[in-house]
């Protein structure tokens, strides 16, 4: 089982995302930014493009939209525990870049859950 958020983890994830069906006309790159996780801080991106999803190590060029949370936020939203509308109407999430492109392709980014919902079955935290 991976750890979450290591670069085993990352690798499992980008292998799910080669799988997920989303519309062409979709483009949207977010980068997530979790500090303070037993790994350092550990940024990654996912971009939606061309009807594909990919998942990148690293910060991605020019995202769209950056999410930061601390790894408790995380591993919480993670699990279902926390959603992260809730954990950015409380502060636990900081939200920056285009609001509007993420309201935009708000469906096509709730299908990944489906996605990825494997893997976070077996996520070891």
């Amino acid at each position: 089982m991976p750890r979450f958020l290591t670069a085993a983890w990352l690798e499992e994830l980008a292998g799910a995302a080669l799988g997920a069906a989303v519309p062409d006309d979709v483009a949207l790159t977010v980068e997530h930014v979790v500090t303070g996780t037993p790994h350092g801080d550990v940024r990654y991106g996912v971009r939606i493009a061309g009807g594909t999803v990919e998942v990148v190590p690293g910060s991605p060029p020019d995202p769209d939209a950056t999410f930061r949370q601390d790894w408790e936020t995380a591993v919480a939203v993670h699990r279902g525990e926390l959603s992260a509308q809730d954990a950015f109407m409380t502060g636990r999430l900081e939200l920056t870049g285009d609001v509007r492109a993420l309201i935009r392709t708000q469906d096509a980014v709730a299908a990944l859950e489906e996605t990825f919902a494997e893997l976070r079955e077996r996520t070891e935290y």
